[in-house]
């Protein structure tokens, strides 16, 4: 917020400044320097330590060790002489190569990203492989080998509406208290008479309560086909929700307001891997506000969209729409601004950012279950694939108290950073949008810093390098250290040698200044403005990650590679593997339960392109076998000690097999 005051820099003309925290941000790790492994001379060419004029006067010319000597042969090691970035062994660093080629409505960010990296761009595709694929859509925009792809597969599936709902219920289910930021949701049209039925029970038991609810298309997008409502018998039953199914959600009637306006919070999540999981979170992001001072809703004002839509695709039609260069004021401002502004009046916005990064890690936490069964179809083990991430756009709403609430994900978040402007009736022109700018180009310019496959090989290549070079760099140095005592020695200068040489043992050669030509890089680049909140916080969360270890046993059975459902037979080998069939429950009931469960989550319009059962399916009967055979526990601890049990007896089973095989 205190950079608007001053005069503004478009990304990409001049270097980026520091990025400052936001207000009440939590402290982060420290991050290790992304410039790579300072430059140090090679084997057996040792930096010479600092000689004073007098010293070298007394010297004389010839007066110098063997480190200067090689210091000046033809082609060799010169540190120091060559500034700047392209000097010494950065210059020979071969460029990361990115194909652009389908990157869409993000190609004009990510252009501006790769001149500030000074990385090679492909827009048209290349024969060879490239470093980086940035898709615009989803992973499946290229037929993909190696390199690495700026989607996951079955991302796109996972945060559609519907199924977000699922997989957030199904954790509710687990841990209602650590999942209560996501607004009470029915699935339409299978759970309509559910939703009639609880919204009379709630009725009969408050009839004080007059609650609102919001239609949400599961495909929808950007605003398209969203109504409220004020009863059950008011969502249009017509032939459009059989062919379009839905969600309806209780509606968030006390937001926090801003100038009298309703508004959302988008955030941008770096999923950097799924196994392990990485999770990043950038330290700014979007509010995109609506148009028309907010009221809570009554029959009368149900339909104006600009008062209770916080869309931006909506919004942008509004007459009271404001584009602002300014990160303070207009109909999309920073969210760091609003953070600034909540300080002033002195929220805790520190509590804040700990819950919004609670509500991300928990939110992840319920889509990688599912997203690794699609990984595994797309990307089989031991099969040649490129490695994903992906970066995802958080919607989040702020209540009057403060507790950020979960609207939904998208897979696809907008990095446009211009908009349409208006120049005469039917005659449009793209705008740059600072504000867009600032947040989008940090993003995607840092994400690919992260993922940036030459800094992992200077990791994997450095220790090898340094480690076979360490004794004779310090053999070549002591031998210099040497020669120069014996010339001062003749000088009569021994004191004040021997005290350089103490402290240029201690300091070792290379250590004790950083030469120009050494930066890195990424020197000039701003610091990263993507903060990692897990593993960081791991030991907070991972009790979360029952379904996780569900899914793996779920993998483990699926028996053919490629495939997302289980058949019958794997079933019954899960069953028998684990020995959970027994005189109660019998193997004809095992069949049974599958049937059941496998029938009903077909008739419900989930993926006929094969037959079987879906991890959703196994997952509830996995729960079901759980509560029968541990009563008397809550629900998270019967899943837990289930899984205990089955990971136990097959365990055994493999340490029987590997015993079998050495045999």
């Amino acid at each position: 917020a205190g950079a608007a005051a001053g005069p503004r820099r478009r990304c990409g003309m001049e270097p980026a400044g520091e990025a400052e925290e936001p207000p009440g941000f939590p402290a982060l790790p420290v991050e290790e320097p992304q410039d790579g492994q300072p430059l140090e001379p090679p084997p057996g060419e040792a930096a010479l330590p600092a000689v004073t004029g007098r010293e070298r006067c007394r010297r004389g010319a010839g007066a110098q060790g063997p480190g200067v000597r090689a210091a000046r042969g033809k082609g060799r090691w010169a540190p120091c002489r060559r500034g700047g970035e392209e000097g010494g062994r950065a210059a020979r660093r071969p460029r990361v190569t990115v194909d652009s080629s389908k990157a869409k409505t993000s190609l004009e960010a990510l252009k501006i990203s790769l001149r500030q990296l000074r990385w090679r761009e492909f827009p048209f595709g290349r024969r060879l492989p490239c470093d980086i694929y940035w898709h615009g859509v989803s992973f499946h925009d290229n037929d993909i080998f190696s390199g690495q792809v700026n989607k996951f597969p079955g991302m796109t599936e996972m945060v559609r509406k519907i199924t977000l709902s699922r997989a957030v219920r199904t954790m509710q289910d687990l841990f209602p208290l650590e999942y209560n930021f996501y607004p009470r949701s029915w699935i339409l049209p299978e759970e309509f008479p559910l939703f009639v039925d609880e919204v009379r029970m709630m009725k009969d038991s408050d009839p004080s309560w007059k609650p609102t609810f919001i239609v949400k298309p599961d495909g929808g997008c950007q605003g398209d086909g969203i109504y409220l409502i004020k009863d059950p018998s008011d969502i249009r039953l017509t032939g459009s929700i059989q062919s379009r199914p839905a969600v309806v959600q209780e509606y968030i009637c006390k937001p926090l307001l801003v100038d009298k306006l309703k508004f959302d919070i988008r955030l941008y999540v770096l999923l950097k891997s799924l196994e392990p999981l990485e999770i990043y979170i950038a330290k700014d992001g979007l509010s995109r506000f609506c148009t028309e001072p907010y009221q809570e809703p009554t029959l009368k004002n149900l339909h104006q969209v600009f008062m209770h839509l916080t869309n931006y695709s909506l919004n942008i039609h509004s007459g009271n729409f404001i584009h602002s260069d300014s990160v303070n004021t207009g109909s999309k401002r920073t969210f760091s601004s609003i953070l600034c502004r909540l300080s002033s009046r002195g929220a805790d916005v520190k509590k804040l950012w700990s819950d919004i990064i609670s509500l991300v890690i928990k939110t992840i936490i319920a889509l990688t279950p599912e997203l690794k069964v699609y990984y595994q179809s797309d990307i089989p083990a031991g099969k040649p694939g490129p490695t994903c991430f992906q970066i995802l756009g958080f919607d989040i709403l702020l209540m009057k108290n403060l507790k950020p609430m979960l609207l939904e994900v998208n897979a696809n978040p907008s990095m446009r950073i211009e908009h349409e402007q208006e120049l005469s009736p039917g005659v449009f022109e793209n705008v740059p949008s600072p504000v867009d700018e600032e947040v989008k180009v940090a993003v995607i310019r840092d994400t690919l810093r992260l993922v940036d496959p030459q800094k992992k090989k200077r990791k994997d290549i450095s220790p090898i390098i340094f480690k076979n070079s360490e004794r004779q760099r310090k053999e070549s140095y002591k031998a210099n250290i040497r020669y120069n005592y014996f010339v001062c020695c003749r000088c009569q200068t021994l004191e004040s040698v021997s005290e350089g040489k103490e402290e240029a043992l201690e300091t070792g050669p290379g250590e004790g200044e950083e030469c120009e030509g050494s930066r890195g890089p990424e020197a000039g680049l701003p610091s990263l403005c993507l903060k990692q909140v897990f593993p960081k916080y791991a030991k907070q969360f991972n009790y979360l990650r029952v379904v996780d270890r569900v899914a793996a046993l779920f993998i483990r059975f699926l028996g053919v590679k490629g495939t997302t459902k289980l058949g019958p037979t794997g079933f019954r080998t899960f069953i028998r593997n684990c020995k959970l069939s027994n005189s109660n429950f019998s193997m004809a009931a095992v069949d049974i339960l599958y049937i059941d469960i496998t029938r009903r989550w077909n008739s419900m319009g989930i993926d006929h392109k094969e037959s079987g059962m879906c991890l959703q399916a196994f997952v509830e009967a996995f729960f079901c076998l759980a509560q029968k055979k541990y009563k008397s526990l809550p629900l998270h601890e019967q899943v837990a000690s289930l899984i205990d049990f089955c990971e136990y007896h097959l365990a055994a089973l493999d340490e029987k097999r590997l015993g079998c095989g050495r045999g």
